[in-house]
């Protein structure tokens, strides 16, 4: 939902981060694999209940996932197959910070198992969604390797919700049921832009 608004107004702050990053030579490979490490260190804190490392590397790895397409536009180097390492690598870490966070929060085990299934519904919509655009080849989505469709439970939303768990973790378990509603809302619309679309 926030995507949309806070995409075009992180651009120029990353353009900044990634110009030293280019004239360093690194490669948006490299930077993506950077942030899976930093991602699954802030689960590791998570699961151990260090909750300002691991909020520390979370907005670390947010950031980091932000820097490669943007270092890629720059080299012109944008590839489908680093799309899909950079999707990957989003959700290695979207899942296994919620693992974390329901080893570390008993409480919140049940909440986080449903947030997770419901990931995998969200998933599942949006490349079968991606996939039939591109098959049609229809005009669908933005410059991204993957057409994005856009719903209420974004990579935004997710940066807060993740956050909120680090930063109130007694409240993890509300959290995660705030947005695991969020997400299912998603799959919902989602699929209502699949009827009128691919219809």
């Amino acid at each position: 939902m926030l995507d949309g608004y806070a995409r075009p107004r992180l651009q120029p702050v990353l353009e900044v981060f990634a110009a030293p990053i280019d004239r360093a030579g690194a490669s948006p490979g490299l930077v993506t694999a950077a942030g899976l490490v930093v991602g699954i260190g802030a689960c590791v804190a998570a699961a151990f209940g260090e909750w300002g490392l691991a909020l520390a590397g979370w907005l670390l790895n947010r950031t980091l996932d932000g820097l490669d397409g943007v270092l890629a536009r720059r080299q012109g180097s944008v590839s489908d197959l680093g799309g899909m390492l950079d999707f990957l690598a989003d959700f290695v870490v979207y899942g296994g910070f919620i693992c974390a966070v329901a080893i570390s929060v008993p409480d919140a085990r049940i909440a986080c198992t449903f947030l997770l299934a419901v990931y995998l519904l969200n998933n599942v919509a949006l490349l079968s969604f991606a996939s039939l655009v591109e098959k049609r080849s229809l005009d669908f989505g933005d410059e991204r390797s993957l057409r994005f469709t856009t719903g209420l439970a974004e990579g935004t939303e997710t940066v807060i919700a993740y956050s909120a768990i680090c930063i109130w973790p007694e409240e993890a378990a509300l959290i995660a049921w705030i947005f695991a509603g969020m997400v299912t809302i998603t799959v919902v619309q989602r699929l209502i832009i699949s009827v009128k679309v691919l219809k």
